[in-house]
């Protein structure tokens, strides 16, 4: 059995015929996680002891009472290790959380062991998620499994190499301005940014939280719709929440054309867009054309100052997030100083890396005396005018489809020395964060370097069933979802 192929209903299907137990699955996972790592970098922590300990004790409940199998039972996860988890170590990338082991669970993790999933690591990722590469990481930088020269993306790059590399059948990750969508292009997964507020970030170590969002990666649309269904809904200790009914998203993967209508930008939208990665757009938009599925043009005059804001708003929030790591209550803390602030100074110095500490310089710059308004005000006014787009655009449309990124995945160390290209790689993601909309990122084919291409549908606030059913469509009918058979490792 080839468990590099599995995804999660795959997996709980040979669970259910008894062809395999939950102890075997772990095992079998971690021992290729160990292997491979080594090559991939995807890992940052793995759970081996308490993972096989966590099978066993599945496989004896299963045994026990077959007919009540719940929806993850056995299933072997690794998720971002933005995520606290009890007892296990918890880093966000970062060396100034390099020793942090939380005493509780985030909600995502609750509900994903609540279903009966197993956490057996936790992957790598751009220091508290500020990147679009992983090569922000103080553990070093994620391989792409489909070119190890270039990067998986960021800042779920370890997700999404994990998943693409069949060392985990799914994962969680977070995205605050494409961290789900652009790494799931570049390796060729699925991956799936929800509405704000329908999956809650207690314990989700925060960037910028008007705009993080935790969300499945997966190797299909069935998958995804499962690992949403398990982690979505209201939480009370999460505020931003919402009470909006959770559907049963398994129910809406019929890819039913008769229910979907798209809209579409300006060609003149894409200049400078790489040509194979328009030519993959094209050809999704083609295919719904095919099935004569509704076909609108439609205007988003703001998105161009999508980037601007985003990078104003973001940066803002983390300068005030990231106040918290001073080296007095957890973490790590400068072993050389005099006096109190000089401990505050020094543990910051060495404990951020260099991107988060320029994160962290532009949003105090921005927020401070006689720049709030100029910076900070004006940004939130023009997010306004960015979300209004989208809704004026909904009252004709309920899919949008767009490229994920303007390029396929890039060499590793290709554009660190160049942060506003690097920025630039997220100028079709951000648009979706700043309006808190849903959108999924689906594999588009390959280039002539048989690097994958994405392409994202974008749905209308809390319509995630929508969303989902348009990609079941878009896989049913499209020749581009065996690209994951072609990754050898």
């Amino acid at each position: 059995m080839d468990i590099s192929k599995l995804g999660i209903f795959e997996i709980k299907s040979l669970l259910l015929k008894r062809e395999v137990s939950c102890t075997e699955l772990v095992k079998a996972y971690i021992e290729r996680a160990e292997r491979l790592n080594g090559i991939l970098n995807c890992f940052i922590t793995i759970n081996r002891e308490s993972a096989l300990i966590e099978a066993k004790q599945t496989d004896e409940i299963i045994q026990k009472n077959p007919d009540g199998i719940r929806p993850l039972d056995g299933l072997p996860i690794a998720i971002k290790d933005i995520f606290v988890t009890r007892n296990i170590r918890t880093t966000c990338g970062s060396k100034i959380l390099g020793n942090f082991v939380p005493p509780f669970d985030a909600t995502v993790v609750r509900r994903l062991r609540d279903a009966g999933a197993i956490i057996f690591g936790k992957l790598n990722m751009d220091e508290f998620a500020m990147g679009s590469s992983n090569e922000n990481s103080y553990f070093g930088p994620v391989k792409n499994p489909f070119d190890l020269s270039r990067s998986p993306g960021g800042s779920s790059g370890g997700s999404a190499a994990a998943v693409a590399a069949g060392l985990t059948p799914a994962s969680v990750g977070t995205d605050t301005g494409g961290s789900i969508r652009q790494p799931a292009a570049f390796c060729g997964i699925v991956g799936m940014k929800p509405s704000y507020g329908r999956i809650s970030r207690y314990g989700m170590i925060a960037f910028s939280s008007s705009l993080d969002q935790a969300g499945p990666m997966c190797r299909n649309v069935r998958d995804c719709a499962i690992l949403l269904e398990s982690i979505a809904g209201n939480d009370p200790k999460d505020s931003t929440t919402m009470s909006t009914p959770v559907p049963h998203y398994t129910e809406w993967i019929v890819g039913d054309p008769s229910e979907i209508t798209v809209g579409i930008l300006r060609p003149d939208t894409y200049e400078g867009v790489n040509p194979e990665v328009l030519s993959a757009y094209q050809n999704v938009v083609n295919l719904f054309a095919k099935h004569n599925i509704p076909i609108t043009e439609i205007e988003l005059p703001h998105i161009k100052y999508a980037v601007a804001v985003y990078y104003l708003i973001a940066t803002s929030e983390a300068s005030s997030n990231l106040a918290r790591y001073d080296g007095v209550r957890y973490g790590f803390r400068s072993g050389e100083f005099g006096n109190l602030r000089e401990m505050y100074i020094k543990t910051r110095m060495e404990g951020f890396g260099d991107e988060v500490k320029r994160r962290i310089i532009l949003g105090t710059f921005a927020l401070s005396s006689g720049y709030y308004d100029a910076f900070f005000r004006k940004a939130s006014q023009v997010r306004r005018l960015i979300a209004n787009d989208f809704y004026k655009a909904f009252s004709k449309v309920n899919t949008i489809i767009m490229p994920v990124t303007p390029d396929v995945a890039f060499r590793l160390g290709e554009k660190v020395s160049d942060p506003l290209s690097m920025y630039l790689s997220d100028i079709f993601t951000i648009p979706v964060n700043l309006a808190g909309l849903p959108a999924i990122s689906m594999p588009a084919g390959r280039n002539r370097e048989g690097l994958p291409i994405g392409v994202q549908f974008i749905g209308k606030p809390f319509d995630e069933h929508t969303l989902l059913n348009t990609a079941a469509f878009y896989e049913r009918e499209s020749m581009c979802m065996n690209i994951l058979n072609e990754v050898n490792l």
